[in-house]
């Protein structure tokens, strides 16, 4: 898989020792990598914002501000938080192992480094980074309001455009914050399906639009409490809904319009003071609506309506 330049990918390799840099570099470049290097913490963020490099191979301790510091920063931003980052180091015990895993890094190699091994953990990282960033672009491109929420922390580790558009209109919080009734809702998603239990969708109301989440899948990533959540966002109004039902089950306008308050729970009367004709006229078209979807009552037709709209299959 090659990047638009021809490379196999960009690396940016952040080090204070010259000698390191030089063989890492000359490897690297020599297995067809693009390479980029920073000597200090403050020069690899600006890069790493720049360029958004594949991978960046970090050096844990540095003078001033070190790897550790340097990770959290670069996971902290939300233009560069999903670059896969693999610490070097010389220290090999469990709490600098830790350290580095917990300000965000991907994996990690000891020194002195050892070339091969650098290069079989960085075509790895390079690839999932690759299949992730094409598996975003295609639901940018297909206008997907999905959001991805981390399952250690609950944080938004990334979302599509038009789910940040929702968001914004529909909440009120930071940039890489999950709301609240979207947290709540996750977290009780997550338990039902652990217990092979239906998850229902979360609706969300605000005057005549609403948002609707589900809950997508789940991606693991090593132990229990890894990987993140994926959740569809999909807004609906009375107007979007109605041509929906037109859509799926070839209605005529107003018996989608008498159909949609059926499913709101209105009365004929009520329906026909919505729409300003009579009870007897909404009648008619409800008998012409239980004929088209095939069922007898109105709360078949409700239901068989509502599976339609939250995802089944149109009639043929």
């Amino acid at each position: 898989m090659s990047s638009a330049d021809g490379s196999r990918g960009i690396v940016l390799i952040v080090d204070d020792v010259p000698e390191n840099l030089s063989v890492l570099h000359d490897a690297l470049d020599e297995a067809g990598y693009t390479v980029l290097v920073a000597t200090h913490g403050e020069a690899a963020l600006a890069r790493a914002r720049q360029s958004l490099p594949d991978v960046v191979l970090l050096d844990a301790l540095m003078p001033g501000m070190d790897g550790f510091e340097v990770a959290r920063r670069l996971k902290a931003d939300f233009v560069t938080r999903n670059i896969p980052l693999i610490f070097m180091t010389g220290l090999t015990e469990t709490e600098h192992v830790v350290a580095a895993f917990s300000a965000g890094g991907a994996d990690y190699v000891t020194k002195p480094i050892r070339p091969a091994e650098v290069l079989a953990r960085i075509a790895a990282h390079v690839q999932n980074a690759r299949q992730m960033k094409q598996a975003r672009t295609a639901l940018d491109a297909f206008g997907q309001a999905t959001v991805a929420i981390r399952v250690s922390d609950a944080r938004l580790v990334w979302q599509t455009p038009l789910a940040r558009k929702l968001l914004r209109s529909f909440f009120t919080q930071a940039e890489d914050e999950t709301p609240a009734p979207l947290l709540e809702w996750v977290l009780a998603a997550e338990k039902a399906r652990r217990a092979r239990e239906e998850v229902s969708q979360l609706l969300v109301a605000e005057g005549t639009r609403r948002l609707l989440a589900s809950f997508h899948d789940r991606t693991e990533e090593g132990g229990e409490g890894d990987g993140e959540w994926l959740v569809v966002l999909r807004e609906e109004n009375d107007a979007s809904t109605i041509e929906a039902l037109i859509a799926i089950f070839r209605l005529t306008t107003r018996e989608a319009e008498v159909l949609y308050w059926v499913i709101r729970g209105k009365t004929n009367r009520d329906i026909g003071e919505i729409l300003g004709t009579s009870p007897r006229t909404v009648h008619k078209h409800l008998e012409h609506v239980f004929e088209k979807l095939g069922v007898e009552t109105r709360t078949a037709a409700a239901s068989m309506a509502m599976s339609r709209l939250q995802g089944g299959a149109p009639n043929a």
